[in-house]
């Protein structure tokens, strides 16, 4: 196990080391390309984070906001501790599995109706 290496972003490095060969830190896994953010749904025991992303899209014909929501599939390295409800940030990379092409760099623990307030 080394030391967290710098992956380009401004994150915050993890304070915990790993051995997963997918960790963008402590790992061989590449970052690049978009750094998305959203609440977390679901976590698996298999390394896996679903995400969700809400944005608002303006409806020109009924003049109104309309609520989108889409969920991503990241990768969890174990040097992040995550739990249902986190504001969690991800970051793109190569695909990992069918589904999965994020991997989670940075967690806060904060609700996720601040952070809707703040994208409206």
């Amino acid at each position: 196990m080394s030391e967290a290496k710098d992956i380009g972003f401004q994150v915050k490095t993890p304070t915990k080391l790993c051995d997963d060969p997918n960790c963008p830190f402590h790992g061989s896994l590449k970052v690049r390309g978009k750094l998305l953010s959203g609440k977390v749904v679901s976590v698996s025991s298999n390394k896996l984070a679903v995400v969700l992303r809400e944005s608002y899209k303006h409806d020109t014909k009924y003049m109104r906001y309309l609520k989108r929501r889409a969920k991503l599939h990241a990768h969890l390295p174990p040097c992040l501790e995550l739990k249902v409800g986190d504001i969690a940030t991800v970051a793109e990379c190569r695909p990992i599995a069918k589904t999965v092409s994020f991997v989670v760099v940075d967690k806060s623990a904060g609700s996720a109706a601040t952070m809707l307030e703040t994208a409206v």
